[in-house]
């Protein structure tokens, strides 16, 4: 598509940000976001929590404040009764009042295949607007929840992930990245983004893509939900997840200790993912103590940026 150039147009189409961001005055811009999908859990009201919370994240990640929200909703209602998207609908407004936003409509329309999701309006400073790229050399990544959502659920799906396992990824998903984003702004942060549908390594490679920085990261020091590695062995791979890692494995460079599958859990498409930023190394271990304080106990240093190779990613 062509691209759209305004002198108030702060961040457009044109990198893969989480969200636009348009100035209406020197101090103030808006933050807008959209995002909805099809159920991966079963629950109704815990699938209306993890689809509210996926969409306030983009807004988190641009270091901006979600103010209001409406809902988008695709629903079979000569298949499902009412009360499961009331349900729903239910779940993601507990997420809204958790997040200090106001829901102020939305649309719906009747599908075979339910989708829910927000369209969410946050508020920025011009001059504190965060995205992708800007990491410099010597940065470390922090990455705020654990990996694996991608292949529990696809382990849900054909009733062979553990009990504990799907418990420990709807926490995952169903938690906001709004105290994460609050810490996050008490220093100096490069770049941020979420990780969702393209992974760590995916999102990472957007990052670096076009810079002249590359990323080291730690495989060993990545947050990982329990019972990922097994699930991962046994071959639960979501298609996603593969087409993550067969799109962006041109610009990975991968040790030879790294398994097969340890590299697919670092391209697992999430839901609902934690934030990744970087930020100077002075910083990183002192944030690092307040998050795990806030108890966002997952929280972890995961890798650096380098000055080379540029534009790539090696993965020790």
């Amino acid at each position: 598509m062509p691209l759209i150039s305004h002198p108030n147009l702060i961040v457009g189409i044109e990198n893969a940000e989480d969200a636009g961001v348009y100035k209406l005055r020197e101090d103030l811009a808006i933050v807008q976001t959209l995002d909805f999908f099809t159920p991966i859990v079963d629950d109704p009201y815990t699938f209306g929590q993890v689809a509210a919370a996926n969409s306030l994240s983009d807004v988190y990640a641009m270091g901006g404040k979600p103010v209001v929200a409406m809902n988008i909703v695709c629903f079979p209602i000569n298949k499902m009764d009412i009360s499961i998207l009331q349900d729903i609908l239910k779940g993601g407004l507990n997420k809204m009042r958790e997040a200090e936003v106001l829901l102020v409509g939305g649309h719906s329309v009747e599908d075979n295949e339910l989708k829910y999701g927000l369209s969410v309006t946050g508020t920025i400073h011009p001059e504190k607007v965060l995205t992708n790229k800007g990491a410099i050399t010597g940065d470390k990544l922090i990455l705020t929840k654990p990996l694996g959502t991608g292949i529990i659920n696809t382990a849900l799906k054909r009733g062979l992930a553990h009990e504990h396992s799907v418990a420990e990824s709807i926490k995952c998903m169903t938690t906001l990245n709004k105290k994460a984003a609050e810490l996050m702004k008490e220093v100096e942060v490069h770049a941020c983004t979420d990780i969702t549908g393209f992974g760590l390594l995916g999102h990472a490679c957007e990052m670096v893509e076009g810079q002249d920085v590359g990323i080291v990261i730690y495989s060993s020091a990545v947050p990982i939900l329990p019972g990922t590695e097994d699930l991962a062995q046994m071959g639960l791979i979501p298609g996603g997840t593969i087409r993550n890692r067969d799109f962006r494995l041109s610009m990975i460079e991968r040790s030879t200790e790294i398994s097969d599958e340890r590299l697919l859990i670092l391209f697992d498409a999430q839901t609902s993912g934690g934030l990744l930023f970087a930020l100077s190394s002075q910083h990183s271990e002192g944030l690092l103590k307040r998050l795990h304080e806030g108890g966002i106990r997952d929280a972890a240093i995961v890798g650096e940026v380098v000055s080379e190779p540029k534009g790539k990613i090696v993965t020790t």
